[in-house]
């Protein structure tokens, strides 16, 4: 039987259990973040290839070049997304996944799928 976290994310260890339900618990911030209008497009998008900025805002059409980089800082900063600055003349950055980022791209990818197929089906 699989056994309750407790609401606060303490288990009477003196350790905290990561508990997205739980107000304080910094995995709620990083699922907000992964789970915000942007943040999957731009993870499902960094899956299939690492981008430029204006190349990823061009294949997450409708973003917005603000919206775009407070959602690559936020991935950034919850460790789904590497930030690379190349020192080229006129340097550039380019936008890739951490391990970690690729983990959750491929389930938000197989999410994707399953939603397009759904529709495409409905469609018939």
């Amino acid at each position: 039987m699989a056994e309750a976290v407790p609401v606060d994310g303490y288990d009477g260890d003196d350790a905290m259990v990561a508990d997205v339900f739980a107000r304080d618990c910094s995995s709620r911030r990083i699922v907000e973040n992964i789970a915000g209008k942007w943040g999957m497009l731009a993870l499902a998008a960094l899956h299939e290839s690492s981008y430029r900025f204006n190349a990823l805002r061009r294949r997450v059409d409708g973003v917005s070049e603000k919206m775009l980089a407070q959602t690559l800082q936020g991935l950034e900063r919850d460790g789904l997304v590497r930030r690379d600055v190349q020192t080229t003349i006129p340097p550039h950055v380019e936008y890739s996944l951490t391990p970690f980022g690729e983990r959750v791209a491929s389930t938000i990818v197989e999410l994707i799928g399953l939603v397009q197929a759904e529709v495409d089906a409905n469609r018939r």
